[in-house]
């Protein structure tokens, strides 16, 4: 295990996003479907916002197990991508640090961090992500 190994190494790189236009159901759709909890939003390929799943189920009370969407949610049709989102999440560089990152997520009590640089979204990185990096590291 190399802590100073940049958190590109172990990051997601094949991002699923929401957009502005995208509605609520299509985010739940996408988390279930995708089996994510953390959706980037962006604008122009730049990062503007985070929503989870947990976001949602605060709102809709929807089944975190069941694969079939909530489209008749009162809710989703009152709220906008843009309301449920978190604006301006915290980011990350690549060349970050696993350990630098894993010190982040652990002290400010994150579940996932956007990866940009340069202004452009490029990856993102969860605690799943470095979960599998130590369990591999110990195996």
């Amino acid at each position: 295990m190399n802590k100073n190994e940049p958190i590109s190494s172990i990051m997601t790189t094949e991002l699923i996003t929401l957009c502005f236009s995208d509605t609520l159901y299509s985010a739940e759709k996408r988390l279930k479907v995708n089996h994510i909890r953390h959706i980037p939003v962006i604008d122009d390929e730049k990062l503007v916002g985070l929503i989870s799943l947990s976001d949602l189920k605060r709102i809709s009370f929807i089944d975190a197990y069941s694969k079939e969407g909530t489209e008749d949610t009162p809710v989703y049709n009152m709220l906008t991508i843009n309301d449920m989102m978190i604006k301006k999440p915290v980011t990350i560089s690549p060349e970050n640090t696993i350990y630098e990152v894993s010190k982040l997520i652990t002290h400010k009590e994150f579940h996932s961090l956007p990866v940009v640089d340069n202004g452009k979204l490029v990856g993102i990185v969860t605690t799943t992500d470095l979960l599998n990096y130590y369990i591999g590291c110990c195996e």
